[in-house]
């Protein structure tokens, strides 16, 4: 009996990969073509909730007045929006007064504050900003999400389900410019991270996504304030974990919010893709292995390679390629059908080099635990928790 070679071996690893690949981007296709999002808002009788959003600032960077006119120009009766920055020189406060001069009859608030509150620099400034908010529901949102007219509607939608104590907003990527960089940063978030989502979801996991977290001043009381984070990397996993503790379910809103993708050279990309990855890893470390799957050109590349460039191998290359970009292509004409300006198309002939460069920072996240953010190196540590890698600050100006 003739046993296959260890090159065998390899080959079919590579294509059982890829095979594997392609179900899964059939899946994520099929889940955000059932997501479903209402062409409007509520018409419900009872008055709903005032609310307080917080925005923490850091600078004024790409798209950041765009980003948050979206987030003013709410179709909702009675809101706040409390910003939030940790210094006066801070360039983000030309943008909020230029907010508040644009929409005079707004609740707009503005806090200045420096005081520290552990190694979290961002839950620091929401800290500094929460004795401000006036509202019972609070929503915690990052400075770079831009969102539809009905976000706060599709936000109580969801926290009004019974035994629902944190609502969290799937998001796409909108990129800040033309080049290169944003565009694979973005299709990474849309085409990539929001299937996926989703397919988490079906699965039956809670994730609490960081870019729009929001619940009850009661809630977030009852699991220590917003300082139980401070110390914490991924805020927002801690968030989610805590309020599910409580006996609580994590409810995902019936939109769809984008986020500005700002890169604009591969460094600075692959910087900020590293920060994301080796702090996934630091908290799911086998779900983070297995996430290799969705690679699939990536895999389909190499069995090309195992196999001396054979022609099954190439024919399994381009299905694989025409599937992701099917795929991608669809998911961009759902979310088109509502939220518009919040799609960005797919650049299906980039997809190979962005699994190859996925692929990249997937491994290089084995490589150590260190971390860029704002500029600083930090170090996730085994827990996900914040502790400092040394005081140095990088040199390059690239958004981070």
């Amino acid at each position: 009996m003739e046993f296959p070679d260890i090159l065998d071996l390899i080959e079919f690893a590579f294509a059982g990969l890829t095979v594997a690949g392609i179900a899964q981007s059939v899946v994520g296709w099929l889940a955000v073509r059932r997501f479903r999002m209402p062409a409007r808002p509520s018409s419900d009788a009872a008055p709903r909730p005032a609310i307080t959003i917080l925005k923490p600032l850091h600078g004024d960077e790409p798209m950041l007045e765009r980003a948050l006119v979206t987030v003013c120009a709410q179709d909702y009766a009675r809101f706040q929006i409390v910003f939030g920055v940790q210094s006066a020189e801070d360039t983000a406060i030309p943008v909020v007064r230029r907010l508040q001069a644009a929409f005079p009859a707004l609740d707009i608030a503005l806090v200045v504050d420096p005081t520290m509150h552990g190694r979290n620099r961002k839950i620091g400034n929401l800290i500094n900003m929460f004795p401000k908010a006036r509202h019972d529901i609070i929503v915690l949102a990052d400075s770079d999400v831009h969102v539809a007219p009905d976000y706060l509607d599709r936000i109580m939608d969801e926290l009004e389900q019974p035994g629902t104590g944190l609502v969290t907003a799937l998001y796409t990527g909108l990129p800040a410019n033309r080049g290169l960089p944003a565009t694979l940063g973005a299709t990474s978030i849309t085409h990539g991270f929001l299937p996926g989502a989703l397919m988490a979801r079906g699965l039956g996991r809670q994730d609490c996504l960081g870019g729009t977290m929001a619940l009850r001043r009661s809630t977030l009381a009852s699991i220590g304030g917003l300082a139980s984070l401070a110390h914490h990397l991924a805020d927002d996993n801690v968030l989610g974990r805590l309020v599910r503790a409580r006996g609580l379910r994590v409810g995902l809103a019936r939109t769809i919010t984008a986020t500005t993708v700002p890169e604009a050279s591969l460094g600075a990309l692959f910087r900020h893709e590293l920060r994301w990855s080796r702090t996934i890893l630091s908290l799911v470390p086998r779900e983070f292995a297995l996430s290799a799957i969705q690679h699939t050109l990536f895999w389909a590349l190499a069995a090309i390679i195992a196999s001396g460039i054979d022609g099954w191998s190439l024919a399994l290359f381009l299905f694989a390629w025409i599937i992701r970009a099917g795929a991608a292509r669809d998911i961009d004409a759902t979310l088109a059908r509502t939220h518009a300006t919040l799609a960005s198309p797919a650049p299906i002939w980039l997809l190979p080099l962005r699994d190859l460069i996925s692929m990249g920072v997937l491994i290089a996240s084995y490589g150590g635990d260190e971390v860029e953010w704002r500029g600083n190196m930090m170090s996730t540590g085994r827990s996900g928790t914040y502790q400092q890698a040394g005081t140095r600050k990088l040199m390059e100006t690239e958004l981070s």
